[in-house]
């Protein structure tokens, strides 16, 4: 009975998919906008370690993390667990609060402090919709879900 009512998808439920993943999506739009400047200026006089990935990865990686937080806050709304949604916008605001303090205010100390409050919120996110839809668990970690192995 559980899997019958968590894989069907009505198409009229299409604009509330669509509402999920455009807030996720201006979470992270709309902070890298702000703080656009500082990325082009601050940013690249910074001495980064070796690994740093090159810069036109960030936009592709981001915009499916993004895309997949979406899909995964539907996924949970869909069932109505305010807890899991809470929990959701902290991470998210964090998630946002981390590009304006870290880029935006040119602040590293500040920035690894919300890093460190963002993994918290990250993982009780994971946990709570773990509960909820696992799903929604792998979309926020898809590669520790086995991806691949089960239908979406």
């Amino acid at each position: 009975m559980e899997a019958v009512r968590r894989s069907s998808f009505s198409w009229r439920n299409l604009p509330a998919l669509l509402v999920c993943i455009v807030v996720c999506e201006l979470a992270g739009i709309i902070p890298s906008i702000l703080t656009a400047n500082d990325v082009a200026t601050w940013y690249t006089t910074l001495q980064k370690p070796a690994f740093t990935p090159p810069s036109w990865v960030f936009a592709p990686v981001w915009t499916t993390l993004y895309l997949l937080m979406g899909v995964a806050l539907y996924l949970v709304w869909r069932r109505g667990d305010k807890i899991a949604l809470a929990i959701f916008v902290v991470q998210l605001i964090l998630n946002a609060a981390w590009t304006l303090v870290f880029f935006g205010m040119r602040w590293p100390a500040g920035g690894l402090a919300v890093i460190v409050a963002l993994l918290v919120a990250i993982g009780a996110t994971m946990v709570a919709f773990w509960r909820v839809d696992r799903r929604a668990a792998c979309c926020s970690f898809p590669t520790r879900c086995g991806w691949g192995s089960q239908p979406f």
